[in-house]
C-alpha cells in the first residue's frame, strides 16, 4: 500500500465533467495521483486514462454500470486491491431526461425507475462500499447533483426527483459523518456544455437527441470541474454554481411562484407545457 498516492474513484469518468475532473486531478497531483476511472464505455475510459497517465498519474480503468449494485461494490474492491487505500469518491455518473409527465405513457414509466437507479442508487451503493475505507483515511465524498436538485424544473420531473433525492441522502450522510472526519460535498452545476441532455431520455425512454434547455451562457466543462474539485479540496458542504442558482435557492423561500416562472423561461419553446 502506497499511502503517498492520492487515490480517487470517479464514476461517469468516460467524458464530460467526470473525464475533465480526472484530467485536472492528474495535472494537480501528477505522480501522486491514483485515479480509478469508472463508466460503461471502456474505450472512452481508456482514452481518458491515457490522457491522465501522460500527466503522470497512475490509473485503473474499471468498466462499471452503476445501476448494478454488484458492479458498484466490485469497483471499490478493485480500487482497494490495486492501490490499498482510498482518499476520495466522486459520485458523478448520471443520466438526464426531458419529458412532460403528462406525455409519458403508463407502459413507459419504467425508465423513471431506471433513471433513479443510476442517479441515486448508483451513488448510494458506491458510497456504502467505499465508506469504511474513507473513514480509515478521513477522506472525501463528492456528490454531483444539479440545480434541478434544488429547484424543480418543468419537463424534468424524473431528473429533478433523482437529484433532489441525491441531495437529501448526502445532506443526511454529512450530518452522520460529522465526527468521523469524512467530508461530504454536494455540487449543484447549472447548464454545462456537455452531451448529457442530448443523450438524456425522452417521454418514451429513448435518447432525446437534443437539449430542451436554453444553453446561452452555459458553463464550460473545465470551469465546472474546477469548481467541484476546489470545493472537494476545501471540504466544502456545497458548491452551488452560477449566480442564478444561488438566487433561485433564496427566492424559492420567499417567492416560489417567481422561481417557477424562471424555470419555465429556461426551457426551449418546443418543450414548454401548453
Amino acid at each position: 500500500m502506497n499511502t503517498a498516492l492520492n487515490t480517487t474513484i470517479i464514476t461517469g469518468a468516460s467524458d464530460g465533467i467526470g473525464a475533465e475532473m480526472a484530467r485536472q486531478l492528474a495535472r494537480r497531483h501528477g505522480g501522486q495521483a491514483a485515479l480509478v476511472l469508472a463508466a460503461r464505455n471502456t474505450a472512452a475510459l481508456e482514452a481518458v486514462a491515457q490522457q491522465c497517465a501522460a500527466l503522470g498519474a497512475q490509473t485503473l480503468v474499471v468498466p462499471t454500470d452503476v445501476s448494478d449494485e454488484g458492479q458498484c461494490r466490485a469497483l471499490v474492491a478493485q480500487a482497494m486491491q490495486r492501490f490499498g487505500h482510498l482518499d476520495a469518491l466522486i459520485n458523478n455518473a448520471g443520466i438526464s431526461a426531458q419529458a412532460l409527465f403528462s406525455e409519458v405513457k403508463a407502459e413507459d414509466l419504467g425508465w423513471y425507475e431506471n433513471l433513479m437507479r443510476i442517479n441515486l442508487w448508483g451513488s448510494v451503493w458506491c458510497t456504502h462500499a467505499a465508506l469504511p475505507h474513507l473513514q480509515a483515511s478521513r477522506g472525501r465524498i463528492v456528490a454531483v447533483s444539479s440545480l434541478a436538485g434544488l429547484v424543480g424544473v418543468p419537463g424534468r420531473t424524473a431528473y429533478s426527483a433523482s437529484k433532489f433525492a441525491m441531495a437529501g441522502f448526502f445532506e443526511a450522510l454529512r450530518a452522520e459523518l460529522r465526527g468521523a472526519g469524512v467530508s461530504v460535498t454536494t455540487a449543484y452545476p447549472g447548464v454545462v456544455l456537455t452531451n448529457i441532455r442530448s443523450r438524456g431520455l425522452n417521454a418514451s425512454g429513448q435518447a432525446a437527441g437534443s437539449s430542451g434547455l436554453k444553453e446561452d451562457g452555459a458553463m464550460t466543462v473545465e470551469e465546472c470541474a474546477r469548481l467541484i474539485l476546489d470545493g472537494m479540496a476545501r471540504r466544502e458542504r456545497e458548491v452551488v454554481m452560477t449566480t442564478k442558482g444561488k438566487l433561485g435557492r433564496f427566492l424559492k423561500l420567499i417567492a416560489p411562484g417567481l422561481v417557477e416562472k424562471i424555470a419555465l423561461a429556461a426551457l426551449k419553446d418546443h418543450v414548454k407545457p401548453q
